[in-house]
């Protein structure tokens, strides 16, 4: 069912009056939920951030010790109005983000009520700005990564899916979702092979994974190459974050504009809704506790990775 709450959320985002009010709204009479929005102004503008929580049964914010699963919607805007018209490819991940929200509210309502709490977080910018990069232009935004990081990063989370159109390059050459190693405190991880279980069981296909580098898990601002944003909340935070990238065959722009694919961005929700189940019942973690204490053990910290470093 994930596909109608996908198209739900395409009819409410593919517009240029859509507002961070709007989203929140589909959440007013939802049981166990929780949802607002922030207006901020940057020097580009103005987006929306919001944030949704549905409450677990076991969840911390109830008192409970049930794990917190944090899903980002990540982008720079959800149109590129007036230069462009409609919704653009970069907002595939707001798009998800919110589908996402339904479903997981949708469930409670049926009365399939997670353990722990899901933070669902993203922002809502119908006029975001476009700005050059190689190979294809990308999506702007009103504000800066930091200020996105701090409004969608939030301290509950144990663990993140950071999910973002990843179309724009030559590198991926499949059209569907892609998961990325798991990034925790400057360190590039190993696969955890609990999510690429669950890749395999939501997509009925073989995994596809996508490398990522050094670069990509610095800050923005440093004047180094990143792929994408994909990776930015793993510089604001030393929970687990895995990035999962919607993909294409060919380079697609992210201001191009009749891009977004219902499915894919479906494929997206229901390997996020799978995983929310399972690791809310503390069935995985996203990387191995004890290895990684081990790495720090022996090679030390790599949280200066986490900042934009020396000049």
């Amino acid at each position: 069912m994930s596909l109608k709450y996908t198209l739900e959320a395409l009819d409410l985002l593919d517009s240029s009056y859509v507002s961070g009010k709007l989203v929140i709204d589909l959440f007013a009479d939802k049981e166990h939920v929780e949802a607002e929005y922030t207006t901020v102004t940057g020097e580009c503008g103005s987006t929306d951030f919001v944030k949704i929580i549905i409450k677990g049964t076991e969840g911390k914010s109830s008192g409970g010790s049930a794990p917190t699963l944090g899903i980002v919607g990540r982008l720079g805007g959800l149109g590129a109005r007036p230069s462009r018209i409609g919704l653009v490819s970069d907002g595939d991940g707001a798009v998800a983000a919110v589908a996402t929200a339904l479903k997981l509210a949708a469930m409670v309502e049926q009365g399939d009520r997670l353990p722990g709490d899901v933070y669902v977080t993203t922002h809502i910018c119908p006029n975001a700005p476009t700005q050059p990069h190689e190979p294809v232009e990308f999506m702007g935004s009103p504000v800066d990564i930091l200020t996105m990081n701090q409004y969608e990063v939030v301290p509950e989370m144990d663990a993140i899916i950071s999910i973002d159109t990843t179309k724009g390059n030559k590198v991926f050459n499949h059209r569907g979702i892609a998961l990325s190693p798991t990034v925790k405190s400057g360190y590039i991880l190993k696969f955890s092979n609990d999510l690429i279980r669950i890749m395999e069981m939501t997509t009925g296909d073989l995994p596809v994974t996508f490398a990522v580098t050094t670069q990509d898990i610095t800050p923005y601002g440093n004047d180094i190459y990143h792929i994408n944003s994909i990776l930015q909340p793993s510089v604001a935070t030393s929970a687990p974050v895995v990035g999962l990238a919607i993909t294409t065959k060919t380079a697609v722009p992210g201001c191009g504009t009749g891009a977004s694919h219902e499915v894919d961005i479906a494929q997206a929700v229901r390997f996020s809704i799978e995983v929310a189940k399972e690791y809310t019942q503390r069935k995985f973690e996203f990387y191995d506790v004890e290895e990684f204490a081990r790495l720090e053990a022996k090679y030390g910290s790599m949280e200066h990775l986490q900042t934009l470093g020396r000049e």
